[in-house]
């Protein structure tokens, strides 16, 4: 019975997290569509959330990019089939490793840093001075986020796709000694509008997830120092975990 009775507690937490987290969606998404908006804080996040995180986002683009033109010539060679190598890599970053890989170091380095910064605000009651003082924190605090993260993620990731691009241009080229032109004109040879596209779109649903979840957890973080560690690691976690079936559902709607 108290193995049953453990379970059942599990199930019912899990779905109360659920419900709490989608009631806190969706006072975010409505406040988000109503003004008022604050300007300046959406264009602080806007440094923050997008041009802070382009270093870390282009460094891990080019090396994937590098990394993915090795393996595919080693792969393609066996089949005489490395004219391949400039579409595998250009189609590979836009659709999926380019928005995906993004998310996910957007999603450590600005998850964790929104579900700390709101974390302490929780726990040192100023968001509670917020309210008394007659001011919305979702209005002040989560909705500019939210809006940053949506609106500079594709941003990002169409940084992300030329450098990874570029990054396989560099090994075919200087490495495996392609041909610089023909390369180029393999590389946009099959590439469609609606491959850039898709790869955007999912870029602004992970903007919307890693932001909503840095948020939810920082608000909930309670406990001092120790709730807000255990709250920025749960943001990284599950904000992780989310891109991940997003970009499952999104492949599958998308294509």
């Amino acid at each position: 019975m108290f193995i049953i009775q453990s379970i059942g507690k599990l199930f019912i937490d899990f779905l109360t997290s659920i419900g709490v987290f989608s009631l806190f969606t969706l006072r975010v998404v409505s406040y988000c569509v109503r003004p008022p908006f604050f300007f300046r804080a959406i264009g602080a996040q806007f440094i923050e959330i997008g041009y802070l995180s382009l270093p870390v986002v282009g460094l891990t683009a080019i090396f994937t990019g590098m990394v993915l033109a090795l393996q595919s010539y080693t792969g393609f060679s066996r089949f005489s089939a490395e004219s391949s190598i400039a579409t595998v890599v250009i189609l590979s970053m836009t659709r999926e490793l380019g928005p995906v890989l993004a998310g996910l170091m957007v999603a450590g380095r600005i998850g964790a840093a929104i579900a700390a910064e709101v974390g302490t605000m929780r726990v040192t009651e100023q968001i509670d001075a917020l309210w008394t003082l007659g001011m919305n924190p979702y209005r002040y605090l989560v909705v500019p986020r939210v809006w940053a993260g949506i609106l500079m993620l594709p941003c990002l990731v169409l940084a992300a796709d030329a450098i990874g691009v570029f990054g396989g241009y560099l090994v075919a080229v200087h490495k495996l000694n392609f041909n610089g032109a023909l390369y180029i004109e393999q590389t946009f040879k099959y590439l469609q509008a609606e491959d850039v596209i898709s790869g955007l779109i999912k870029a602004s649903v992970f903007g919307f997830l890693i932001t909503i979840s840095g948020c939810y957890y920082g608000f909930h973080s309670k406990g001092g120092a120790q709730g807000v560690g255990m709250a920025t690691t749960h943001a990284v976690v599950f904000a992780s975990i989310l891109i991940l079936i997003a970009n499952y559902l999104l492949t599958a709607l998308l294509f």
